[in-house]
């Protein structure tokens, strides 16, 4: 169980190349804590982000001018400014604004921490773009297709869920692909705010070991992984949800 530490050890010893995270057992920890936490943002900020362009879609192709107008509002918004701007309105801006709640140790805690507040951020910065995605996707399904449904009986939502959605997504998926893998990339981001994420603690460890070399190739090793997973699992879904002949 010791070889992988000894041969870093002694790869340390012989060239002066210090992975510490490989066989220090405090670093390697900091690493993994980092990593968790990186997950625990990009797995919330996908499906939140997920529910809001499915939303949004459905409101901006509603009948209500009112609500349109505010899709379209936080559409424009959100993806013209930049995300670590963002973030900072949300964490330094509207949370200060907000009561603070007491703790069981007697202090007064804010309602939403860094961590939540990178999430909120976050999901409303790659919803904003799923909105367009879906958007376009719906637009693609023929209009013979939702008329069919609703000869059928089905009302507005229910055709939304149970056949335009559906379709849609298969349409935009490639689209939709392309925007949450940026949006696993941009998580990095939440270290503006100290949140605990990878680079977060990969710097934490440079800083008191002097390895920043050593560890930016851990941190560029650990995105090109989660990345390289992502998109596999985004590719199983798309070719899970193909249809032969539909949307090509």
């Amino acid at each position: 169980m010791d070889v992988i530490p000894d041969w870093f050890q002694r790869l340390y010893e012989s060239t002066g190349l210090n992975f510490t995270v490989f066989y220090d057992s405090y670093d390697f920890q900091r690493y993994l804590n980092g990593l968790k936490t990186t997950l625990f943002l990009g797995i919330s900020t996908i499906l939140v982000s997920l529910v809001i362009g499915a939303v949004g879609a459905l409101l901006q192709s509603g009948p209500s001018r009112t609500l349109r107008g505010l899709v379209n509002g936080y559409v424009v918004l959100f993806r013209n400014t930049p995300p670590l701007v963002q973030i900072f309105f949300f964490y330094f801006g509207l949370g200060t604004l907000l009561p603070a709640a007491e703790s069981a140790s007697g202090l007064r805690e804010p309602i939403l921490n860094n961590v939540q507040w990178a999430i909120i951020s976050l999901s409303l910065f790659a919803g904003a773009f799923n909105v367009e995605i879906f958007r376009s996707g719906i637009e693609a399904v023929p209009k013979t297709t939702v008329e069919a449904a609703e000869s059928l009986g089905y009302t507005r939502l229910k055709a939304y869920l149970f056949i335009i959605l559906p379709l849609a997504l298969r349409i935009c998926l490639p689209a939709l692909n392309n925007n949450l893998i940026n949006l696993l990339k941009t998580t990095t981001l939440a270290y503006a705010i100290a949140v605990p994420e990878t680079l977060y603690a990969v710097k934490q460890i440079w800083s008191e070991s002097q390895n920043v070399f050593e560890m930016m190739c851990v941190l560029l090793a650990t995105y090109g992984i989660l990345v390289g997973v992502l998109v596999w699992i985004m590719h199983r879904w798309e070719r899970a949800l193909r249809i032969p002949g539909y949307g090509r």
